[in-house]
């Protein structure tokens, strides 16, 4: 099993970035990246792909939206070529848009009938093949001394043959955000475990029912990571929902998941890093420290938030 292929789901409109997302792709705002570069958020995801051995990624987006990408990133890489004419940044920018423009094609979602039905849009794209699955709203930054999220994962299901999801320890306080899951340690190796059991955004009360994880901190689940390697399979499960959705209830990722426990060998993997949502309330200045804080500019950052803070400390001070 290889996995070259991935899939970004980012059909979305960006709600809750309302009133941005109305008139700029909320996955083309802009962050600077680890390596000191500005780039849209959509391309840092590209990234991380392809720095883990993808070749081709499928952007899943909203009708409309695939001639606005390419004509978006064309435009920069023109003009970041025009103003920074011999500047070597700007050229390592371009050649990095010129790489994403040649390895990426979009499938259309045209009615918005939920997640799954957003991962079933890619199917052709996908063929019989396994495939790297990355939300679109969801930017991963990678703990100290370990390979790039997606390549955790990717190393894995390679290796085990099968899919996997990335999965982190989460607060009960938050697991209503997010897929939950249980299941037992196999490998002999901590942080992977065989799944047997999934609720999408369950209560408390039903985690600790059905959720429980040995091992893990009390008052803590696995929950998604937002990340997955997935097999061809996942599409025969997710036909089974889309011939039973109406357009107005549409179909979730998570039903399909669970049903993949009892047809195929499933592993979660413990991924070592972060996961930062874009979308939620200061989701943007969150994800732009954690890069900053990884990156080649780290002292610099950390400079400019120390004297951020401190001059914001002043003036509270002066007003009181």
């Amino acid at each position: 099993m290889k996995v070259r292929k991935a899939v970004i789901t980012a059909a979305g409109r960006g709600v809750r970035l309302f009133p941005v997302a109305d008139t700029v792709q909320k996955a083309m705002l802009p962050l600077i990246d680890a390596d000191g570069l500005c780039k849209p958020a959509i391309q840092i995801i590209a990234e991380e792909a392809f720095a883990s051995g993808i070749e081709e990624i499928c952007i899943v987006c909203a009708p409309g939206d695939e001639g606005r990408y390419i004509e978006n990133f064309k435009l920069l890489r023109s003009n970041l070529l025009e103003a920074h004419k011999g500047v070597e940044w700007a050229q390592e920018q371009a050649e990095k848009i010129d790489n994403l423009l040649h390895r990426v094609s979009f499938t259309v979602q045209h009615k918005m009938m939920g997640y799954g039905h957003a991962v079933n849009s890619a199917k052709d794209f996908v063929g019989n093949d396994s495939f790297l699955l990355l939300l679109g709203d969801h930017l991963y930054v990678s703990d100290p001394g370990y390979e790039r999220c997606a390549k955790q994962l990717i190393n894995l299901a390679e290796q085990e043959n099968c899919a996997v999801s990335g999965v982190n320890p989460t607060n009960e306080a938050e697991i209503s955000k997010y897929g939950t899951l249980t299941g037992k340690s196999v490998l002999n190796t901590p942080g992977i475990y065989e799944i047997e059991n999934i609720l999408e955004k369950p209560t408390i009360s039903l985690a600790e029912l059905e959720l429980q994880t040995p091992g893990l901190r009390h008052g803590y689940y696995l929950c998604f990571f937002g990340m997955h390697v997935l097999t061809p399979m996942i599409f025969d499960l997710l036909e089974d929902y889309h011939q039973q959705a109406s357009e107005a209830s549409g179909y979730l990722l998570t039903p399909a998941l669970q049903d993949l426990i009892a047809k195929d060998k499933y592993l979660a993997l413990e991924v070592k890093g972060r996961r930062y949502d874009l979308g939620k309330k200061y989701g943007m200045l969150e994800a732009q420290m954690a890069l900053s804080m990884s990156g080649t500019e780290k002292d610099a950052a950390l400079t400019t938030l120390v004297n951020t803070m401190a001059e914001a400390s002043r003036h509270t001070s002066v007003s009181l």
